[in-house]
């Protein structure tokens, strides 16, 4: 029957914070019917996810406006299940990250999805909401906050209310009660009692007469589902409590674990052992959801504590409990990519890139995405991708308002990417696509960073030293320590890119924004062969340009070099006015004569004073860019599915963001 709800959804499906415990049991129900559904992951990915399908999972930041227009414009949900939450352990204790995560970043969510074709939204609440006032309270009993994760959760709910009863938008809230079942996080209580009694023992618990209202995630599961194929006008906006109804002392509960898990060990209860906000009769009222939803919960304790033995059971087996414990595990096998090209002039050059890159992709296995950054080149690029995206479902297209340069493309793309890394390209294939497998078996490894190093370029001999000449001198000269002859060809785990896209440098110099970030970076050995059409859109003032930029975003060297010379010519002028007077009184006749030695001083050091004004020019005229605090890049429009969808223009922090 559960089945045949799935199969009724409007999709595409969208699971909100799928790397959670019970949002990753709801898209693992989600999939077993049904392929168009999508679960996100933040800070890479979550134990619960190792063997769901890259192509099922997004990147998503919710404190990221650019990243969640990205990932609902292109996914373009019927339904979203938002199952995302901080602050719900004792181990979370971030109060700002908790009201940034559970209301003020829901708050904008809401707004963007005001704006689509929705059938229904179905908000992970908490019974925490009540707080206080937690004795089987119906829905529209006060709201006694206890903490500040349930006034997060409390002021969600009156914001669904207003956005539900207001605003028309199918949204309701499901007040979660004592959620427990496979991949319950490893802190709480059930998971615990398991991993006891695989000992022969089982934990300490609070006070005996302290009440809980157990429900089976597969029951909250099917209460998502129920909410959303019943979503109507009538209950937008509405809160349910989501639990049995049954109140169940700890004294009960532990003994019923003592004869389900056959553990003869005296029982211990230990009142220091509980969260602060915890109180002792936490149960529900559910007859609203029973009647406007129809949901019940079906499993009782003791068929669901069974079913959770057995599935803890099996998986403590064949895994390591201690490394469950450890937050923010990866995936075992890394296996989704977004490869970035940067275009300019390059709309002969793009339909090879695509075709060697889906080449590469397919001979890897992995999920993957293309996003072109056509950065207002004047031939026909955005044609090109115009066409490549209407035949290849992976493909995107990013058009700029006008030429912002390469880094401000690689930056943009980054910012819509949502794979578990980005590899970086230019667009005019000197970067082979074919290296991107010995990126990937390197990421693999557990590199963080994979860069290109340039061994050889196929250009003149004088050139290629010069270019091996500034890479030296600004190793020497930087101030972190970055990779000779290395480009911005790379590849980027996730977390280095949500590092790179903390850094809000308007004249940004990447492979230096990638070097200061650090984590583990190796390099990879190639040859650069010549542009494969058209001439280079570098010259040697751009390239001075690049030199600039790399220098003075990352060395103050010329600055210590000036500063160092002064004292020297301070020190060389008193040291010669000293001579000169001793000179006069010593021996008249050999005071120099004639202006020529005067004036070559005078103007050695005019010139030097020339040379450090300009050297300061050009950090006040760095700080000045950075002052303006314009954005680096506006997107006139997006590229989906061979269509071209305007793009928003977001003023504020690295640039445009997309609707």
């Amino acid at each position: 029957m559960l089945a045949a709800k799935i199969r009724a959804l409007s999709g595409p499906i969208l699971v909100i914070g799928a790397s959670g415990f019970v949002g990753a049991n709801l898209l693992r129900a989600l999939i077993r019917e049904r392929d168009d559904v999508v679960g996100t992951i933040f800070s890479g990915d979550s134990w619960r996810l190792q063997d769901i399908p890259a192509a099922n999972l997004a990147f998503l930041n919710l404190q990221d406006r650019s990243s969640v227009r990205s990932v609902l414009n292109r996914l373009a949900p019927k339904t979203i299940f938002d199952c995302s939450s901080f602050g719900a352990y004792s181990f979370e204790q971030d109060f700002e990250r908790i009201h940034s995560t559970n209301y003020l970043s829901f708050i904008h969510l809401l707004e963007f999805v005001s704006g689509l074709d929705l059938h229904a939204y179905v908000h992970a609440g908490s019974s925490s909401e009540y707080g206080m006032n937690a004795s089987a309270p119906g829905e529209d009993a006060p709201l006694v906050p206890n903490s500040h994760y349930a006034v997060s959760k409390a002021a969600a709910s009156h914001a669904i209310s207003y956005y539900g009863k207001v605003r028309g938008l199918p949204v309701v809230n499901l007040r979660l009660y004592s959620v427990y079942g496979p991949y319950e996080d490893t802190s709480r209580l059930v998971p615990v009692v398991c991993e006891h009694a695989i000992r022969g023992q089982l934990p300490p618990f609070v006070r005996p007469e302290v009440s809980r209202d157990f429900v089976y995630s597969d029951d909250v599961v099917e209460a998502f589902i129920d909410a959303a194929s019943r979503m109507r006008p009538e209950i937008a906006g509405e809160s349910f409590n989501i639990g049995s109804g049954v109140q169940t002392t700890l004294q009960s509960f532990a003994e019923l674990a003592q004869r389900i898990f056959h553990v003869d060990a005296p029982l211990q209860f230990d009142p220091g052992v509980g969260r602060p906000w915890d109180v002792d009769a936490w149960y529900a009222q559910p007859e609203k959801a029973a009647r406007l939803l129809g949901w019940q919960a079906r499993t009782s304790l003791e068929e669901g504590l069974i079913k959770s033995r057995d599935w803890w059971g099996d998986y403590l087996r064949h895994a390591d409990f201690a490394s469950l414990t450890k937050k923010g595990q990866a995936r075992k096998d890394k296996n989704s990519i977004s490869a970035i090209v940067a275009c300019y002039k390059d709309a002969e050059a793009i339909p090879i890139m695509h075709e060697r890159l889906v080449a590469v992709f397919t001979r890897l296995g992995v999920d993957y995405e293309i996003i072109f950054v056509n950065d207002n080149s004047p031939d026909n690029s955005a044609e090109v991708i115009r066409d490549i995206s209407a035949t290849n479902p992976h493909v995107i297209g990013i058009s700029h308002s006008r030429n912002f340069g390469s880094q401000a493309a690689f930056r943009s793309g980054m910012e819509l990417s949502s794979k578990e890394a980005c590899v970086l390209l230019d667009g005019d294939l000197q970067d082979p696509p074919e290296l991107i497998e010995e990126f990937f078996q390197q990421w693999r490894s557990g590199a963080d960073v994979v860069y290109g190093r340039r061994v050889k370029r196929e250009m003149p001999v004088w050139l290629e030293a010069c270019y091996r000449a500034f890479y030296r001198i600004f190793a020497a000269m930087s101030e972190v320590s970055i990779p000779r002859d290395a480009g911005d060809f790379s590849l980027l785990d996730r977390s280095v890119v949500h590092w790179i896209l903390q850094c809000q440098e308007r004249d940004a110099f990447l492979r230096g924004l990638r070097a200061y970030v650090g984590f583990n970076q190796v390099g990879v050995d190639y040859v650069r062969p010549e542009r494969m059409f058209g001439v280079s859109t570098n010259n040697w003032l751009k390239n001075i340009g690049w030199a600039k930029k790399a220098i003075f975003s990352f060395s103050r060297m010329p600055l210590h070099l000036l500063t160092a010379f002064g004292g020297l010519a301070f020190a060389g002028t008193s040291l010669l006015a000293i001579m000169s007077i001793v000179i006069r009184f010593a021996s008249p006749e050999s005071v120099p004569k004639g202006i020529t030695f005067l004036s070559l001083l005078v103007m050695f050091f005019g010139s030097i004073t020339v040379l450090g004004l300009g050297l300061l020019g050009e950090y006040i005229g760095k700080i000045l860019e950075e002052t303006k605090a314009r954005p680096a890049f506006i997107r006139k429009n997006i590229i989906l599915h061979g269509q071209v969808k305007s793009a928003e223009i977001q003023s504020k922090g690295s640039g445009g963001a997309l609707v």
